[in-house]
């Protein structure tokens, strides 16, 4: 993986050459390198297997410009980006292909500027996950292994169903994939000379486990930002939740008081809420929010903030692929909605909009603070901050705020019949993002409740929700103190959703037995 210091020069001397070139009125130059490591993890009880897979990885790096042309008919703006290649000469082919993609863009107002704000996150990352082996990864994946083999030899439950204490033959699996995001990056430009320069990692885990027999499944995850952090809990938590999901009944279609916990929080934020929460969703009218800022979006009990730099969350970054310092964004706070994620292009777009007020819900001028850019990030290919696209808005770690001081067993003790939901997944918005309906199914780790108390398993995939995100935002009752880090599939955030949120009403309908099959 390439050094800090190679994407710093890279970049200074992408500055100098551009700043030769007469035709060139301002540009921005971006290096980043980025290293993806995993172990799969497939075991198998029934079947041979190998357990724990080899290591593989993934690597890339280069350079992207964005420039700005001066000519006759207005500003031309233009990207290109160069691959394996952070010598002049890729620089210089960066430059072409921006040259011949440059547009007169109407709306483009100038590259990003100081914003007055200063950067407050240095040296977060642990430089033994940047250094970690294949050695080292492929252990921490037996680890993982062996907290969700030792659950299943360890469960009651599972013997008295074995014929003979045979456990293999009840088809116990447990698949999924400890993963290594090592990033690094500078940027620089005529506007912010003095190239900036960041690094971070972290590490993930995912992990479903399943007992084919029983057509039960339950999953684990953890995050870790030290290497000396990583456990077997995701593989435990796998496993004892397929466990748990043994006698799963079907639940008729209806309207139930719902527990949702903290994976089905981040999948309704990361499809709906966050996407809605950008300037750039708000200039396109496609939030579901449009004109609502400054006003009641959800629960009075709800915030939520975007903590770019918050010291120890694990998707904190120091500055933004733009070149400017991460901050805090409070999205919504109090149930109203409070401010929006930015890039600086979407910024000064939406400064400069005569429909802004419109669209906003308030004059744009009054509402400055809540649109300053502090998300303009590269996040692509699964993972890592990419030299071949321009910044957009995203998320980093988005943090429930919470005025109770409660916990799960006591919002279960609420709800006279309802349902908590475990984990969801296939979440989209239908009939577009704007107007907030949406569907999902319940996938595993779901409970029937009645009187207070878990009474069974929800069935896997015998049930899907069909709702309003306004109608679960505003229906919220009550929710943990407790947060938990939540990873999502390609996700590009982090969410520390709360252990439980009680929603008073979704509406659910049963997924046919003929359709079972199909999932």
């Amino acid at each position: 993986m390439k050094e800090l210091r190679e994407l710093e020069q890279s970049v200074e001397g992408a500055i100098a050459f551009l700043k030769t070139q007469p035709e060139i009125k301002s540009a921005q130059a971006f290096a980043s390198a980025n290293n993806r490591m995993w172990t799969r993890l497939n075991y198998t009880s029934h079947i041979p297997c190998n357990g724990v897979e080899e290591a593989k990885s993934t690597i890339d790096y280069g350079i992207g410009v964005q420039v700005v042309f001066d000519g006759p008919e207005g500003n031309r703006v233009g990207f290109g980006s160069e691959e394996r290649d952070l010598s002049l000469e890729g620089v210089k082919l960066a430059l072409e292909k921006a040259r011949q993609g440059a547009l007169v863009d109407p709306e483009f107002r100038c590259l990003p500027q100081p914003t007055g704000e200063k950067r407050s996150l240095f040296a977060y990352h642990d430089p033994m996950v940047m250094g970690i082996t294949d050695q080292a990864l492929v252990e921490g994946g037996w680890k993982i292994l062996d907290g969700a083999i030792w659950s299943f030899l360890g469960s009651d439950k599972l013997r008295d169903m074995a014929p003979g204490g045979a456990l293999h033959a009840l088809g116990l699996t447990v698949g999924g994939d400890l993963t290594v995001l090592q990033e690094r990056m500078a940027v620089g430009s005529y506007e912010m000379p003095e190239v900036q320069s960041d690094e971070s990692a972290a590490i993930l885990a995912h992990v479903t486990s399943m007992v084919e027999k029983a057509e039960a499944k339950g999953s684990g995850y953890s995050v870790h930002l030290k290497l000396r952090e990583l456990d077997d809990g995701a593989g435990s938590e796998a496993a004892e939740n397929a466990i748990s999901s043994l006698g799963g009944i079907r639940v008729p279609s209806g309207d139930y008081p719902v527990i949702l916990g903290p994976q089905p929080i981040g999948e309704l934020l990361s499809h709906l809420v966050i996407p809605s929460c950008s300037a750039g969703s708000f200039y396109a009218r496609q939030s579901c929010f449009l004109g609502k800022l400054g006003k009641q979006v959800a629960s009075d009990m709800v915030t939520i903030t975007d903590k770019g730099n918050g010291p120890g969350l694990i998707g904190s970054k120091g500055i933004t692929c733009e070149g400017l310092p991460t901050g805090e964004t409070t999205l919504i706070k109090n149930g109203v909605l409070n401010g929006l994620l930015s890039d600086w292009y979407e910024y000064q777009r939406m400064l400069h909009d005569p429909a802004a007020g419109e669209k906003l819900g308030a004059r744009p001028e009054d509402v400055a603070p809540a649109l300053v850019p502090k998300n303009g990030f590269r996040f692509a290919r699964g993972g890592g901050r990419n030299f071949n696209v321009r910044p957009h808005a995203s998320a980093t770690n988005v943090v429930f705020e919470s005025p109770s001081s409660g916990d799960l067993g006591a919002l279960i003790k609420e709800i006279k019949r309802g349902i908590l939901v475990g984990r969801l997944w296939y979440t989209y918005p239908i009939h577009g993002l704007r107007a907030g309906d949406f569907t999902s199914t319940l996938t595993a780790d779901s409970y029937f409740i009645e009187d207070g108390e878990i009474k069974a398993p929800v069935k896997v995939n015998t049930l899907r929700i069909n709702d309003n995100i306004a109608n679960i935002l505003m229906g919220i009752r009550g929710m943990t103190a407790e947060t938990r880090p939540t990873i999502l599939w390609a996700a590009d955030q982090i969410v520390y959703a709360p252990l439980g949120l009680m929603v008073d009403k979704v509406h659910f309908e049963g997924i046919a037995e003929f359709m079972e099959a199909a999932y």
